[in-house]
């Protein structure tokens, strides 16, 4: 069984901060808007090094979106910062007006997404957002898993021509895959290979999910962890490649079951196959106030709870 480890622990929001100061150097129609937040969403050295390409909105969160829109005609590439929250829940009209309808190349880049927000409670956690953005037409929707990846991925969304929901968090989390990773927007990647159950995670719980795979290993169950970075597009092929050895499947994501990762999964199963499955996610609730490893625990979103998920899904093959 391959296993990963890590050195150390980085918040993924600092991978976005890397990825923007790299762009900066590199790409010069990359420009930044920020809601009052540069510190939270580590912008700071794309500021130093390009002054005059930033915008400082203030909290004037649709507002930000708008001038966003504005700025793609003159060929610009707008990145925007802020909270999750306030990235899609404070701004869905504009996003969808302005940005969406009109399939504007606009970057919406949102910091400290779901439960892991911790302290700050339910009004500035948001565990709907991904479902909010992936029901708009023409929305690519990203969620990465550490350091790297969201450094990959801010660099590869540059690139990429149409709007794109990027989103990442707060705490610091293992890092463990590579630092010279080149993001392949709407390809998932095989961690591990097995052939009693597939784990598809996402975000914070891919790492979650290599470790349950671990337990099941010395359990006698052989797990394959599958890491979604982009939830749209989905690699539907991935999925249904790995469940036709497995025959069962867990997904795994900080986010509502209602409208995540695990309903995308469910509709490509009942689609081409129907497979058993199992959904680790929060359960049609908001967040409350606690540090995001007390968070985390309470609402089951943890490795815990994917061993226990995956033990069932294979009694139900």
């Amino acid at each position: 069984m391959k296993t990963y480890t890590y050195t150390e622990k980085k918040d993924t929001r600092s991978g976005f901060g890397a990825g923007l100061a790299e762009l900066g150097r590199t790409n010069p129609n990359v420009v930044a808007l920020c809601a009052d937040l540069i510190g939270s969403l580590k912008m700071e050295k794309f500021i130093e090094e390009n002054p005059e390409r930033f915008f400082q909105i203030g909290i004037a969160e649709a507002n930000m979106m708008g001038i966003a829109a504005g700025l793609t005609i003159g060929g610009k590439i707008p990145f925007t910062g802020t909270f999750a929250n306030f990235s899609t829940g404070r701004v869905y009209d504009q996003i969808r007006q302005s940005i969406a309808y009109s399939g504007k190349n606009v970057k919406i880049c949102a910091s400290h997404a779901g439960l892991t927000l911790g302290e700050d409670g339910a009004t500035h956690q948001i565990l709907e957002d991904i479902g909010l953005m992936k029901m708009l037409p023409g929305m690519t929707v990203i969620n990465t898993c550490d350091y790297n990846q969201t450094k990959a991925a801010t660099i590869a969304i540059a690139d990429y021509k149409g709007p794109v929901y990027l989103r990442f968090g707060r705490p610091a989390v293992p890092v463990f895959t590579p630092s010279d990773q080149i993001l392949e927007i709407g390809k998932a990647i095989r961690l591990t290979e097995g052939t009693d159950v597939t784990l598809v995670a996402t975000g914070h719980l891919v790492w979650e999910a290599l470790e349950a795979s671990k337990v099941l290993f010395e359990k006698g169950i052989s797990a394959e962890v599958i890491n979604i970075h982009t939830i749209k597009p989905l690699d539907e092929k991935a999925i249904l490649e790995s469940i036709a050895k497995t025959g069962c499947i867990v997904t795994a994501e900080e986010h509502n079951i209602f409208g995540g990762l695990g309903e995308s999964v469910a509709r490509v199963l009942a689609l081409h196959k129907p497979t058993p499955q199992e959904f680790v996610g929060t359960n049609d609730t908001f967040g409350e106030s606690g540090t995001p490893a007390q968070l985390m625990d309470k609402y089951g979103l943890n490795a815990v709870s994917i061993v226990s998920k995956a033990e069932y899904v294979i009694k139900r093959k």
